[in-house]
């Protein structure tokens, strides 16, 4: 016999989908959503549904953006000389906290994963190879986590990037396997200062 009323089982079972929720957590967040005044969920509710239908990428660099190009794309102020590749979306955002980057970002939407199925044309690899080409880049900084599959992925965009620009990749204060995001701001800007070109 379930001991939740169907549209409070129905609101677990969705929150449990989100990420590093279980159970138990799914349960709490529901108890105190229902608890909380209806206009403060119907605030709740209207964000998600605008983040999910306002929210998009980049056409430049494919960070997260409400605009066609994001802010950081349109920043007069950032050095136009340097890209800085990473992973994913979050990483720009911890990379950002740090405030030591003054450059542009390029986000792949992921890393080469062949066990997952995730080969290089899954990623946005071309439209780096494109960005890089441009004789106003100098410098190509390679920033994704120094897994199996980030290394993979780090060698494969160097020998693409090698004949249009100086590639450099930055040095890891952090442990292989490690996640830029989890990384502290400190850890981040050593990292940082101390890249060295990709042979």
């Amino acid at each position: 016999m379930n001991a939740y009323t169907p549209p409070l089982a129905r609101l677990i079972e969705q929150l449990q989908k989100l990420p590093g929720v279980g159970p138990k957590t799914a349960q709490r967040l529901a108890l105190y959503l229902i608890k909380r005044p209806e206009d403060e969920v119907q605030a709740f509710a209207q964000a998600l549904l605008d983040a999910k239908r306002q929210v998009g990428l980049c056409k430049t660099c494919f960070h997260l953006s409400a605009e066609p190009i994001c802010s950081i794309c349109r920043n007069p102020s950032r050095d136009r000389a340097t890209i800085c590749v990473v992973a994913d979306p979050r990483d720009v955002i911890a990379l950002e906290k740090m405030r030591e980057y003054s450059g542009l970002y390029h986000v792949l939407g992921g890393v080469i994963s062949p066990m997952d199925g995730i080969g290089p044309d899954q990623l946005q690899i071309q439209p780096l190879v494109r960005r890089a080409s441009q004789a106003e880049i100098q410098e190509v900084i390679l920033a994704i986590s120094p897994s199996v599959e980030g290394e993979t992925t780090t060698l494969y965009i160097g020998q693409l990037l090698r004949p249009f620009v100086k590639v450099t990749q930055i040095a890891f204060g952090l442990p292989m396997g490690g996640d830029l995001e989890y990384a502290d701001e400190v850890t981040l800007a050593r990292a940082l200062e101390g890249r060295r070109e990709l042979l």
